[in-house]
């Protein structure tokens, strides 16, 4: 008995040690990471754990210094550019290194190495979108230059230097929780932050879901509900502005401009609420004489921010601003003489062919009235814990063969397979950092423009200002010369009067300068009027962001920084301006019960501000969103097919001019519903609904307790996230918090003599979330406030802001 004890210890004790040593699913390694001297425990920083340090790191040419203030932000002084960016490259894998790895798997389609089967589709969708090829052609790019080849490549010096001082104890905490190692860094990395960039802003489509509607509704009524222009605008590049160039001449549409039904393709869809802002105000219109700029890109919140402050300091250089964590450079920002800031134009830049193959072998397909070969990319995934997926990528002359699984096309020569090609700005050959490493060095409008013509995506809206009282904004990128209407659907792949006939002239993009009512703006809305002589887009975002800015803007004076800080954080409702006046005539007191009439009162008080403690804004919110839904969900929703739904600009046309029309009659009643009727039913459904879910009305129903949000880790992982706060705004207010989007970070520059900069993100510097340093300026930013940049002219100025200094030789 005694040794049958024995042996069952020994054997209990070696299953223990096993288990302790084993992932399982998402669980890492129990015993490596409880391990006091290795696992989570090492990853606990102190707020006052810095202190003055020198190293010597091999690949310097000289020293640099870098002295970090108060909230860790590193200002970094270099002799030399190399210098400069391998610095930049360090210190930022100091405090994201996890964050700068997850991101390029994302890109890369590497994710399944990691986390397993579950991320396969998601690496499966990034190869065939051509992630990897499109970050290949733009490294091939920036190495053309040897300039951004050097300050690329210095960059990743930096970033591998600091990974060779870790030992697996002082991994951060995401890779003990997913139980894998930091590997090296390689230039291509930074590349594929320009497409995961690209992905975010402009890799999102509905062709398919026009298609459809085209399809079932047929062009009239297509092009009733989806029209080229709203009726509501108020374009970036103010309406009347003259254009001073001849355009090119503009493509024609092909005879057969029709699109053809693909049931099986699903791309990403766009999504509404992740925009920007940005504007800058004549010094004629500020208290200090000279220009101020601000801006508030609107991404993804996430703990760590996506973006990374920073001052660059060194020969022909000194500027602050944000960086994106695994790239040189100063992406917003502002130096002495400039500053400029950016916002998504919303630009159609990526577009869907049908492709039509001889056989089912796929290796050829019918282009220009002729079989071409494809050309055939293996990609293979590896997948932790599962064999490795070997995918064959068929590219054509438009791009990668994204879905080659569409079916049978009908009519034509013959029945042949067919698939789905990508063409996508994206792919090609780009120097985008380029256009950073001179606005970072520019002095005036002339390097403005001159740094925008290495731009290429996604399509941005740069606003600028400068010490010489100049301001501008310039809707930016590499944008496809098109015919009207290209690529609103799934073209035909096979006729060559459908690929895009070039591209705009950079000097012919939609600019403005000095403009005569005294600021310029964007909130990605319409980039132009009607004269503007090229196709840009068919939809851009709702006008009211711009409109309300636009309209604060007209009506400024003696304006300061905090005139800028508080339009940041305006929550007027210029879509409650528009339409609750219309919807409120339609409700019957009489017809109402107590809680219903009670509602009513609120919503005619209120006084539509979506602040935390508005049940007003809870009440038309909801109200809305049912109206709307219930709108379009009869003809657009419920079934298989995937089908657009008109935009919220379409529906309130509609219920002020045609309150009558067919798209307001429930089919499944017998009876023909007008708008009145479905506004009357879907306000007391949001009645019902808010007593249903908070009680009767009071303080339970204010949009601050309504409304969920928060900022969560970037691999939502529990635990490391905000949690759950009050929060102002909605998708279509200045400050449009919605979803886990909103502004990522809030800057405002006053130009001048002596250029200020204020600033905050919603985090910290740190993506260990057990450092201080990981959340520390999330209060400031969660109270609209922000704080004064610290600006350092040399390495010698005193600040009691400064709290360590880091010195590295070579």
């Amino acid at each position: 008995m005694k040794i049958f004890k024995a042996l069952f210890a020994v054997l209990l004790t070696g299953l223990l040690i096993w288990a302790l040593q084993t992932k399982f699913g998402d669980i890492p390694p129990l015993g490596a990471f409880l391990n006091p001297a290795t696992g989570f425990w090492q990853n606990a920083e102190s707020k006052d754990g810095a202190k003055d340090k020198e190293l010597n790191l091999s690949g310097l040419q000289g020293k640099v210094t870098i002295r970090y203030d108060e909230n860790r932000i590193p200002h970094i002084f270099a002799e030399n550019d190399h210098d400069l960016y391998y610095a930049q490259g360090y210190v930022t894998a100091q405090e994201r290194l996890w964050q700068m790895d997850i991101q390029t798997r994302s890109a890369a389609g590497r994710l399944s190495e990691v986390v397993g089967v579950k991320a396969l589709e998601v690496d499966r969708y990034h190869r065939r979108m051509g992630m990897v090829y499109g970050a290949e052609n733009t490294l091939r790019g920036i190495m053309k230059d040897p300039v951004m080849g050097k300050a690329i490549t210095a960059y990743s010096d930096g970033v591998n230097a600091y990974i060779k001082t870790l030992s697996p104890a002082h991994y951060p905490i995401e890779f003990k929780l997913l139980n894998y190692a930091p590997e090296e860094w390689k230039p291509i990395n930074s590349a594929y932050l320009l497409k995961l960039m690209s992905e975010t802003l402009a890799g999102g489509s509905n062709e398919l879901a026009m298609t459809n509607v085209m399809n079932k509704f047929g062009a009239k009524v297509t092009n009733d509900l989806f029209p080229d222009r709203e009726m509501h605008e108020d374009p970036i590049i103010p309406a009347g502005t003259k254009w001073d160039f001849k355009p090119l001449p503009v493509p024609q549409p092909p005879a057969a401009f029709k699109a053809q039904l693909l049931a099986s393709m699903k791309p990403k869809d766009r999504v509404e609420g992740i925009g920007s802002n940005n504007w800058a105000i004549s010094g004629s219109k500020t208290a200090s004489g000279y220009p101020i700029l601000a801006n508030d890109p609107h991404l993804n919140l996430t703990y760590p921010s996506i973006w990374y402050q920073v001052q660059l300091a060194g020969p022909g250089v000194n500027v602050y601003g944000v960086s994106l964590p695994g790239a040189p450079c100063v992406v917003i920002g502002y130096n002495q003489k400039i500053s400029w800031g950016v916002t998504n134009v919303d630009a159609d830049i990526l577009d869907w062919y049908q492709i039509k193959f001889k056989d089912n072998s796929r290796n050829q397909y019918w282009y220009n009235n002729k079989w071409n070969n494809v050309t055939k990319r293996v990609e293979v995934i590896k997948v932790h814990g599962a064999k490795s997926v070997i995918d064959t990528v068929l590219y054509t002359v438009h791009g990668p063969v994204v879905y080659d699984n569409a079916g049978i096309a009908k009519g034509g020569r013959e029945n042949v397979p067919v698939g789905n090609a990508l063409r996508w700005v994206a792919h090609d050959e780009s120097d985008e950092f380029k256009t950073f490493y001179l606005l970072n060095r520019g002095k005036n409008y002339a390097d403005y423009r001159e740094a925008l013509k290495y731009f290429s995506a996604p399509a941005q809206n740069f606003v600028f200002a400068s010490s010489d009282k100049d301001i501008a904004i310039t809707p930016n990128g590499k944008l496809p010369l098109k015919y009207k209407d290209q690529g609103k659907f799934i073209m035909d792949g096979s006729n060559p009067a459908n690929d895009w006939q070039g591209f705009i002239p950079n000097e012919q993009n939609p600019t403005v300068k000095n403009p005569p009512r005294g600021f310029v703006s964007s909130a990605n809305q319409s980039s132009t009027d009607a004269t503007y002589p090229y196709y840009i887009n068919w939809q851009f975002a709702p006008y009211e962001r711009g409109k309300r800015i636009n309209d604060r803007l007209g009506a400024m004076q003696k304006a300061t920084v905090d005139s800028m800080r508080n339009l940041q954080t305006d929550t007027y409702s210029i879509r409650a301006q528009d339409i609750l006046s219309t919807m409120l005539k339609y409700i019957d007191p009489r017809q109402l019960d107590n809680e219903q009439l009670a509602a009513l009162n609120e919503l005619k008080k209120w006084d539509k501000n979506i602040v935390v403690n508005s049940v007003g804004a809870s009440i038309f919110n909801t109200w809305w969103q049912k109206f709307y839904r219930q709108t379009w969900n009869d003809s657009f929703g419920g079934d298989k097919t995937v089908l657009n739904f008109p935009s919220m600009d379409r529906t309130e046309k509609l219920l002020m001019e045609d309150p009558n029309a067919v798209w307001f009659d429930d089919k499944k009643t017998p009876f023909k519903e007008t708008a009145a009727d479905l506004l009357s039913r879907t306000f007391n459904a949001t009645v019902a609904e808010l007593t249903t879910k908070y009680g009767n009305m009071g303080a339970a129903w204010q949009w601050g307790k309504v409304k969920k949000f928060e900022v969560r880790h970037l691999g939502n992982v529990p635990g490391f996230g905000s949690g759950n706060f009050e929060s102002a705004g909605t998708g279509s207010t200045v400050n449009a918090l919605t979803d886990g989007h909103g502004p990522s970070w809030r800057m405002v520059v006053q130009m001048g003599p002596q250029t200020k900069g204020y600033g905050i993100i919603p985090g910290g510097q740190s993506g260990n979330p057990g450092s201080f340093y990981y959340d520390d300026m999330l209060p400031v930013w969660k109270a609209g406030k922000l704080k004064e940049l610290l600006f350092l002219q040399s390495t010698t100025e005193k600040s009691t802001r400064i709290k360590s200094t880091l010195i590295l030789n070579k």
